[in-house]
Parts: C-alpha cells; structure tokens; sequence
C-alpha cells in the first residue's frame, strides 16, 4: 500500500521544506507501528527543486484476522482463505488513512513548531495512489475530488490483467492529484475520501467518528455537493450517526454561506456542541465507577491498593464521606509522584489526617490493610504474572478482608475497537495478561466462592453489544455470615503470600 506526495520549489522556497511540514527529516527513513502493520517514511527525492516523500504501509493479513476480519464492516469476507488472501496489503483504504493521521499527525492539525508560517502556505502539491479501490468507478472519483480545488484529477482505471484487455477494468484505478493547497488540506481530504473511496472501514464505528469526520472535513467538507454520500460510506451507513453529521455539516455551511446570520448560526453552533455528548476519557470514566460503587457501599475507609501516582486517591480526597484514604504501591517512586500531587507537605491538618501512603506489595499479607470498609485493584492484577495472581488473593481477600473490594482490569475483547493498538499486543507494554469478560468472571467467581464474598459485574465505558466495554469491574461484597471457604494455605505474616 503506498502513497507519495511531492512539491516544487527554488533556492528561496525549497521544495524540502516539505520535511518540515511532514515533521520527517529527507534524510532519514523512520518506520512506525500500525494497528495492522508497519508503515515506513522515506523521501525518493529531495532537493530544493523537488522532493517527494512516500508513505508505504506493509500490511499484516494475519494482524487484520486477529483483530476480526479482513474488510471490517464495510463487506467482510466470510470465506476462511479470503480472510488471508484479499487486498487489503495493497489497495488504499482506510487503513491507509489511519496509517497517515498517525505518521502525519502534526501535519493533518496544520502544526509545525520548528516554521509555524509553513502549513499556512499553499504549496504546488502532487499525490499519488498507484492502486485506489473506486466503488462507483473513476466518475465517483472525480465528483468527490473536483469540488475540492486541484487543477488535475487523473483517473486512470487498473485493467483486470493487462495480458487479457478483453477482460476489462477491475475496480481499482491509479490516482494522481495536483494542485495548489495547503498541505493540511490534502491530507485531510485523503484520510476521509480513502475510506469513501473503498466503501469500507476496516475499524467499528462509534460516535466520536462523527467528530473525526467535522474535524478532518473543516473548511471544505460542508460545501462540498456530496456530503451526503461522504457521510454515509465515512460513517459506514450507520443512519443515526450519518444524520447527526449532516445536521451539523448543515449549521456550518449556513454560516459560511449567509453573511447576515453567521452570528445567529455560530451561536447555534456553539449551542449544539456545547450540548451534545463528548467522549469522556476512559481513565475519568474508571474513576468515575469506582467512586460510584464505593458511595453505593457506604464506604468510608479505604485502600488504594497500587495506587501509583494518585490519581484516584486525589478524587477520593474530595469527597467529605471518604474519612480515611490509603494509598499502597510497591514503587516508591510512584508514590514521591503521588506525594507532589496531592501536594501532602502543602495539606491542612484536617486533610492531611485523612490520607496516607504506604509502600508496599500485594504479594504480601499486611497487618496495616486489615479493618477498612474497601479496597480498590484499578488496573492491577494485570500487572502481575498470573502465577503471583493466588498470592495477592490471599492478601486481599484472606488477610485485610475488607467489606467491599473493587478490581477492574482491560477487556481483552475490546481491543479489536482500538485502531492505533498493533494487533496481538496489549493496552501497556507492562501488562502480563488481559483477559476475556469469561475469563474474568472465572476468576473473580472462584475468589468469591473461597473467601466468602458476593460478587457483581459491572460495566466500565461504553458497552459494545458485540465485544463489552473496555474495562470490566467486579464489585466484591462480604456475605453477611463472613464464612470464608478458603483452602489455600496460610502464609505466615510477611511472607509471600
């Protein structure tokens, strides 16, 4: 899969400075992760009357059934071979435009630190995709790439096999683009018209696609005579989501177009995004369940068992109904980390009676844990080799028994949604497993089931009916009898649980 963009230049403006807007040097060739392969910069010309930098995209064919599917949900192949052998490696696509908002990120936001006057210039541009798939031929091509202000759009249909002309054309066509933009323009138009082009996303869609799609189409995707059919493929089909863009598509191109309103219809604007749904980080959204669950269990005292840099301790402070707050982790540097945060030295006594952070490991029985209301595991266990897993059991459930206990931990299953995350691995470069939402209620039903507590699931971020959410919760509660059934042997205190 490959893509090239040149430009032209003299001695006073070289072509080079190309460079500085892709924020990658002529000189070198970089190589990047993918969620699906590699992609690879390298420059085939650079001199201050040309340069051309390329973007290649090694495609993974067994990366893209690992994470489900050849084609996504624009037109899977059902069959097993098709899975393997498609063409996806070498036709542009929508990987190929996830590809090129990671490389070129800096320079899709118009960014250039080192020269901040460059992305404003319109520069002589010419791209080339040597294999592009056209659903709806070479006269779709030109009707979504004329509006948009290039002198040339060349649409030359791929032959089926050259040796055998009276087959006729595939549905591929080599696409050569030029003209006078602004680099960021060219960019973004890419990263939305491929996946058009293609008709498929190789990723589900969510809702936070529709920012995607505003924020790539800024300045030229509400004027443009498609914008229907663009939202619809960009959006895969999905009505409420497509309806929702072109609402919003509209508001804008009532502004740009009508002089006498632009105040009115920026208000509305500014109304309907101050009012619609933002996607809220994951890691608020965990905080945000924790605090919920300990609130519906009475909590008042409570461990932050790897708590690392403080993060939930410092939400925990906020709120009056936490008494006592606990912070535990093996790392002392995470924990002078989570001092300066919580700006300890700096603290009244009040508050600073009400917290404390400890040094320790869970792998570990400790008598300092033992008589609190809860405890919280957020994305713990998954740090731990599985075998240490039975260790921290008993530490937490057999030794300080407290009367909630909280753990969340990733959903494996839910990685398949993130685009940027190369297939196979995990969510952090630390995590020694993630498990399956069964593979979790396994456990965490055996860990009740031994130490005598209760336990529920509950759902951390949004939901997918296909793979759950990307975090998975389990809220312990001590059965009212306290009857453990533990049969795995006691250590003695302070060894090795």
């Amino acid at each position: 899969m490959f893509l090239t963009i040149s430009t032209t230049g003299s001695p006073e403006r070289p072509a080079t400075d190309l460079g500085f807007l892709l924020h990658k040097h002529p000189g070198k060739t970089q190589a990047f992760s993918t969620s699906h392969g590699n992609a690879h910069v390298f420059y085939p010309e650079a001199t201050a009357e040309r340069c051309t930098a390329a973007l290649l995209l090694e495609v993974d064919p067994v990366a893209l059934v690992r994470r489900g599917q050849g084609k996504g949900r624009g037109g899977a192949p059902d069959a097993a071979l098709a899975q393997y052998v498609n063409d996806r490696p070498y036709a542009a696509s929508s990987l190929l435009a996830v590809a090129l908002s990671g490389v070129f990120r800096s320079a899709l936001k118009g960014q250039c630190a080192a020269r901040p006057e460059l992305p404003e210039e319109r520069r002589a541009l010419r791209v080339e995709i040597p294999v592009l798939p056209a659903r709806g031929g070479a006269a779709l091509v030109h009707r979504l790439f004329d509006p948009l202000g290039w002198d040339l759009v060349d649409v030359e249909p791929v032959p089926l096999d050259e040796r055998f002309p009276e087959w006729g054309d595939s549905r591929y066509v080599r696409l050569v683009l030029e003209g006078e933009l602004r680099l960021a323009d060219a960019l973004r138009q890419l990263y939305v018209l491929l996946p058009v082009l293609d008709d498929a996303k190789h990723y589900w869609i969510a809702p936070d696609e529709v920012d995607k799609l505003l924020r790539a189409g800024d300045g030229w995707l509400a004027a443009h005579p498609e914008n229907g059919l663009i939202s619809s493929r960009y959006l895969a089909r999905h009505k409420r989501l497509t309806q929702d863009a072109l609402e919003r598509l509209e508001l804008v191109r009532l502004a740009e177009a009508d002089g006498s309103e632009v105040e009115e219809i920026d208000n509305a604007v500014d109304e309907a995004r101050d009012t619609e749904e933002r996607p809220v980080p994951l890691a608020v959204q965990r905080r945000e369940a924790i605090l919920a669950a300990l609130r519906a269990a009475g909590a008042a005292r409570v461990l932050d068992l790897g708590c690392g840099q403080g993060q939930l301790v410092q939400a925990l402070l906020k709120e009056v109904a936490f008494t006592e707050i606990v912070g535990m982790d093996v790392s002392v540097r995470a924990l002078n980390l989570a001092a300066k945060r919580l700006r300890l030295e700096r603290l009244g006594e009040r508050q600073s009676s009400r917290v404390r952070l400890l040094q320790g490991s869970l792998a570990y029985t400790d008598k300092r844990l033992a008589g609190y209301d809860a405890a919280v595991l957020s994305e713990v266990i998954e740090h731990l080799d599985e075998e240490r897993l039975p260790a921290l059991e008993y530490a937490v459930f057999g030794a300080a028994r407290p009367r909630t206990v909280l753990v969340t931990t990733p959903n494996v299953e839910y990685n398949v949604r993130w685009e940027t995350l190369p297939a196979g691995h995990v969510r952090h470069g630390d995590h020694r497993f993630e498990w399956t939402r069964e593979e979790f209620r396994a456990w965490a039903g055996g860990v009740a089931d031994r130490h005598g507590y209760g336990v529920e699931f509950v759902p951390v971020g949004d939901d997918d009916p296909e793979v759950g959410p990307p975090t998975q919760m389990a809220v312990f509660t001590k059965n009212d009898t306290d009857t453990a059934t533990d049969t795995t042997e006691t250590p003695k205190e302070g060894e090795a649980a």
